[in-house]
Order: C-alpha cells, then structure tokens, then sequence
C-alpha cells in the first residue's frame, strides 16, 4: 500500500504504485490535452510576492517523461529552462568531492570501491593529508567541499568524520577558507546524524542507487548496505537529528530509467509530506567506467537525449530543488544540462583519495573515470562565457537560511535577491585571488553587466561597494 506520509520505505516508495505510474505514463504519452494542461501546470506564475511554481507529482512528471512527441520534448525543455532561471536565474553553483578514504566493507557490484576487489589501491588520509588536500583545493579557489568515503566502521568510523570535518573548517590558507562542509556518507543513526548537524555540516548526500527492491538487494549482495529499508529511510533519520538539508540521487544505469524517475519524485514528495520540506539537491549521475567495473555489463544505460530529458522533467516536477552533475559527465554534456534545471556543477575533481596533491591525475584509487578534466579555471571560465555566474556562495548555509527557511524563500521567488549579489561577490573573491587574466577580465566585464540587472537600488549599491572593496583587497565578508 502506498503511503507517502509512512515511515516505511515499502509504503513511501511503493513498487506497486511505480509500475501502476509507469503503465499510466506510456498509456498516455501521446494524450497531448493532458501533456499540455501538465505543461501549463508547471508553469512558473507571477504574484505580488514574486513568482510561484506548482510543480508536478511523480505519475505527473512520468507522463512528461514518457511522452515521445518532440514538439512536446522542446516545448519541455524550454519549460525547464524558464523554471530554472525563475528561481535560480544563473548562477552556477561551484564545488568539489573531497575522497576521504576507499575502505569499504560492501560489497556493491558497480563501484570499485567493494571489498572483494583486491587490486585496488585502499588508502585513508591522515589528518595532515586532509589538511593538504584542503589547501590545495583553497589555492584552486574553491569554497565548497563534498567529503566522501566508503562504508567501514573500522578505519571510518564516525568519529573519524567528524575529526576531518574539523581539520577543513579550521585551515585558513592565504585568502582561502572551506566555508562550507557537504557530507556523503553511509546511511548511520540518528545520534550518528546529530553529531553531524553539531560538527556544522551544509546538506547530508546519499544516494539510493536503485529504489527498485529487488534489484537493490542484487546489487548490494553484501555488507550494511544490503539493508533496503535502513538506506532508504536514512534521510528520515538525518533529519529526524536536526539535518535541515538533504540530497537525494540513483545511478542511472543501473535499473530501468522509468522506475528510478518516479522512485526520485516519490522520495520527495515523501520528504515533503513528513518533513514538510523536499530535498535541498537531487543529483543524477550516470554509471561509469572504473577499475573492475565495466559499465557495459549492465543493460539500462541512458543515452544523451534521454538524460537530458530527464533532467529536464526533474526540474519542471520539483522547481525549487537544486539540482547537481558531476565531472562524470563531458562538458558537451553538462553545458547542455546546465539549460535543463542544473544548479550546481562540480570542477577540477579528482574522485581519488589524496588526488589533490598529485601533480598527475591518479588513477589507483578512483572511483570513477573523471570525463571532465578541466581545471577550475577553465571550468569558470566557460561558464561566464556561457552567460551563467559561477558562484561560489555559502551565505545562506552562515546566515541559516536552511531546510524550510530556505525554502520559503525560494518558493516565493525572494532568494534571488540574496543569491543574485552574494554570487558577483563571491565571483570577485575567485577572480582577485585565483584566476587567470584571461578570466579575470571576462569576470569583470560579466560582472559589470550582472550588477544592473539587481533590481534594488540598496542593494546594489552595496554589492558594488563591496566588489570595489574587493578589488582593492579589502576584504568586509559582507552577505545578504
């Protein structure tokens, strides 16, 4: 029985009600009356607050994703489009993974990561390893920081997360500061979860993989991670312990795409119902080739076109979400999703433990092939080239604009007066201390330009204050 409000992952991700969707979805996606009225639906509405979005529910957004049609697919994207900008505009989020340790006691058949795999090499930082991977990330110029690590109560042990979630925060290098700590690790307790929350985490990421049990259970033959229900209601208990935010995310490629859509939508609405606030970010990787994984040995890949479909029918079901793509994906790829709904994009990751202070890219501890191997720089550049902001923004994870509040903004259209001048800041901070010419000018002139178009006159008058302040080195840390 399906249940959005149970705190049973069999009752809030229903198998039953994922096929009865999946079978409404192609019994309709040529039922063009429909697919118009659920295009219209979701689109973004103007009030005297600023703009609203219904959105769509996961049997809804299945129609959308199912529908063949390629007027209706443009007409999609440029719903998608008009979505993101609404609420988002664009700004590009920056940020990167930081690999913590690859011991791991699961036995997942798609990552390298799993613990028969004998060859691989198995490394742990040590806390002054952490501190230099932290540097090194500060002297690209990054902000943000992702820390993963396999499941192993052994060598990573809560404590020892929390210990180099402490080292991060403390290390200030040059102009450099990690303001901003995102945690993807194995599903854990609620006491576990709490401490999280203390230690100043942003938002708790864990993916389900597949939300298809049977598959799940095939996949993960081994180790903790076996547990369906424990990993699925893992997000329950993160903010059951005070976790205000949490990102949801499959690996496509591993079930059927159908399924792993309307699982995804069902996920959040479930969040929604109980917590009375969805996911902060929904990420959608793809499976990869990595040491002893040959991703030709599984049958669901998703080609191009369909990834980008459904990218575009996440963004149009949930509007307010950020939403994520790795370096996993080439740039051809991630700049054509960055029009879909991206709000967040990683640069110059290395998926290795200890890859940042490698000249050379290692390979012996990847989990997974890198297809984007710019540097930050370049990564930064094309995308002020592309006319989006790159921004390297935390204000409203320091101001505690989180969970609900968050939310509350961004559903009212009201964020973009905080994230619109906190970006060209942060953007200045990037371009004095960190890149080359060639992008500093770009930046500036691009800056320039972005500054008109705040629409408050108070605000903008602070924001070029403070980008002059910059520019001169004289640092104020001012946010809105």
């Amino acid at each position: 029985m399906y249940d959005p409000k149970s705190m049973k992952a069999e009752e809030f991700i229903s198998h039953e009600e994922i096929l009865a969707t999946v079978r409404y979805a192609e019994e309709n996606k040529h039922n063009i009356p429909l697919i118009d009225s659920l295009l219209e639906k979701a689109r973004p509405q103007k009030t005297a607050e600023g703009v609203t979005c219904a959105g769509l529910t996961y049997r809804e957004a299945s129609v959308l994703l199912a529908c063949d049609i390629p007027e209706k697919i443009e007409e999609m994207f440029k719903l998608a489009e008009e979505i993101k900008q609404a609420f988002y505009g664009n700004r590009i989020v920056m940020f990167a993974p930081l690999y913590l340790s690859n011991y791991c006691v699961n036995g997942c058949v798609y990552c390298p990561y799993h613990l028969k795999n004998k060859h691989i090499c198995r490394k742990k930082l040590t806390q002054e390893e952490v501190k230099q991977e932290v540097i090194a990330l500060q002297d690209m110029g990054h902000k943000r920081l992702a820390i993963e690590a396999g499941e192993d109560p052994v060598h990573n042990p809560i404590e020892y997360i929390l210990e180099c979630i402490k080292t991060i925060y403390s290390i200030q290098h040059k102009n450099g500061a990690i303001r901003r700590v995102n945690v993807n690790i194995a599903a854990t307790t609620v006491e576990n979860y709490r401490k999280l929350k203390e230690a100043g985490i942003g938002t708790y990421i864990l993916f389900q993989e597949t939300y298809n049990k049977e598959s799940y259970l095939e996949l993960h033959p081994t180790g903790p991670k076996h547990d369906y229900a424990y990993h699925t209601e893992a997000m329950d208990r993160a903010m059951e312990g005070g976790i205000d935010d949490v990102g949801l995310g499959v690996l496509f490629g591993l079930e059927g795409y159908q399924y792993e859509f309307a699982g995804l939508l069902m996920h959040a609405e479930h969040l929604e119902a109980v917590h009375g606030v969805g996911p902060h970010t929904i990420s959608v990787p793809r499976l990869k080739r990595a040491d002893d994984i040959d991703p030709d040995t599984f049958d669901n890949g998703v080609p191009d076109e369909l990834f980008e479909k459904i990218i575009a029918c996440i963004r149009i079901a949930v509007p307010y979400t950020g939403m994520i793509i790795s370096t996993r994906e080439s740039e051809a790829v991630r700049g054509r999703a960055l029009q879909l709904g991206i709000s967040q994009i990683s640069g110059a990751s290395r998926t290795s433990v200890g890859g940042y202070t490698e000249e050379e890219r290692p390979h012996d501890s990847e989990q997974f092939d890198v297809s984007d191997q710019r540097t930050l720089d370049e990564v930064v550049q094309w995308l002020m080239k592309l006319d989006h902001i790159p921004s390297f923004c935390t204000a409203c994870y320091r101001e505690g604009r989180t969970g609900d509040r968050f939310m509350a903004l961004c559903k009212s259209g009201q964020i973009l007066n905080c994230c619109h001048p906190n970006a060209l800041m942060t953007l200045s901070e990037y371009l004095v201390d960190y890149a080359s010419p060639e992008t500093r000018e770009i930046g500036f002139k691009l800056i320039e330009e972005e500054l008109k178009k705040i629409p408050k006159e108070k605000v903008r008058a602070i924001a070029e204050d403070n980008i002059a302040s910059i520019k001169n080195s004289n640092r104020r840390d001012f946010r809105f």
